[in-house]
């Protein structure tokens, strides 16, 4: 077992090439690895960088030379096969009280092939109950372990545990940086502020939209729907089963990628000597939860879409300087309004047949 401490020099730029728009999270880990702490808070939305940026400060943190970026260490930190990374996902809708225990189990592990061992915890605004077991863990580090916990935003049941962190954020890429990057890989400059519209600022979302044909017709769908609302419960029904048809073949290309990757996988492990994928099961799960995750973004990028047709009417109209359209103007601004806290509501898991035609009933009611 390699005891060496990784040579006192910021690893290769390479380890992080994967990441969009994060320069100066990037910086900081970089400079971060030449003499780590035990815990980092990764902040920002699922899909930002976080987690790619993790496996590479893994890599760098693990790797013998420091993060050279070619070693064989790093090529499977980065690909999250090393041995002495482990990730850990919640099993359920929360990070459970036995996920916990996992973590806590994997956390008194010696390393062993590096100096050290990296533990990598998505999801850790969703602890909930478990918050408590894994304060305690980062209050008594195990000393040869370093914990890279990623969260959406800092919760109030996550506030004393961010406080033990080094925390780096991960803010939505902008616009014109998305834009540039889906250009420089092969798309046309209209689809590409289509699908950095849609994205929100999340390259992973982006990467999957790239191959996904229905990007542009998704978003014009969303986009005409203030044209047909008549305030009526029939006509709303109608519209959320077509708009939810559209959500559900946006996660056809994840699914696609989630083919290739467990067949991927498959052949590795077959090379290895192995007569099936270890932790098969464990990846299908991980696989599901994100493409239901994938479908709920599909709803919140269209419902952006949706509020960039408000915020397109509330502009024209607020041109005109008139009582009346000052009215409109107010009537789309509360339909902003209602949209966004629609939005809010999505990632809790409600009946999102019920809630978004409450929404359209809402706005259809506005214009009339």
């Amino acid at each position: 077992m390699n005891t060496e401490l990784p040579a006192a020099a910021p690893p290769v730029a390479a380890l992080f090439e994967e990441v969009v728009g994060q320069e100066q999270a990037v910086a900081a880990l970089r400079r971060a690895a030449i003499q780590p702490v035990h815990a980092y808070l990764f902040r920002g939305a699922s899909g930002n960088g976080g987690l790619v940026a993790a496996r590479g400060f893994a890599a760098a943190l693990l790797c013998p030379d420091g993060g050279c970026g070619t070693c064989r260490t790093c090529r499977a930190a980065l690909a999250g096969s090393d041995p002495d990374l482990h990730v850990i996902h919640r099993s359920g809708a929360m990070l459970s009280v036995d996920d916990m225990h996992r973590l806590v189990t994997v956390a008194q592990h010696r390393p062993l092939q590096s100096a050290r061992q990296v533990v990598i915890v998505t999801d850790v605004h969703l602890g909930g109950r478990a918050a408590p077991a894994l304060l305690k863990t980062l209050e008594e580090p195990p000393g040869a372990t370093v914990f890279i916990l990623l969260a959406d935003d800092i919760t109030p049941e996550l506030a004393t545990i961010a406080s033990r962190c080094v925390e780096i954020v991960f803010p939505p890429v902008p616009r014109t940086t998305m834009v540039e990057w889906l250009i420089g890989r092969g798309m046309t400059a209209e689809v590409a502020a289509v699908v950095a519209d849609s994205s929100g600022g999340n390259p992973t979302r982006a990467r999957v939209m790239i191959e996904d044909p229905e990007v542009a017709e998704r978003a014009a769908l969303w986009s005409s729907v203030p044209d047909q609302l008549t305030g009526t419960g029939v006509v709303a029904a109608e519209l959320v089963r077509g708009l939810l048809a559209s959500a559900e073949r946006a996660v056809e290309p994840l699914r696609a990628e989630h083919a290739r990757e467990l067949e991927r996988l498959t052949e590795e492990a077959a090379a290895f000597g192995e007569k099936s994928l270890p932790g098969r099961k464990e990846i299908t799960d991980r696989h599901q939860r994100e493409e239901r995750r994938w479908r709920t973004d599909a709803l919140r990028a269209g419902l952006g879409a949706l509020a960039r047709a408000y915020r397109d009417r509330m502009t024209t109209q607020a041109t005109g300087h008139s009582a009346v359209a000052d009215i409109h103007a107010q009537a789309a601004a509360e339909a902003v309004a209602l949209i966004t806290e629609t939005a809010r509501a999505l990632p809790r898991n409600p009946q999102e047949s019920l809630l978004l035609q409450a929404l359209l009933v809402r706005l259809g009611a506005l214009a009339t």
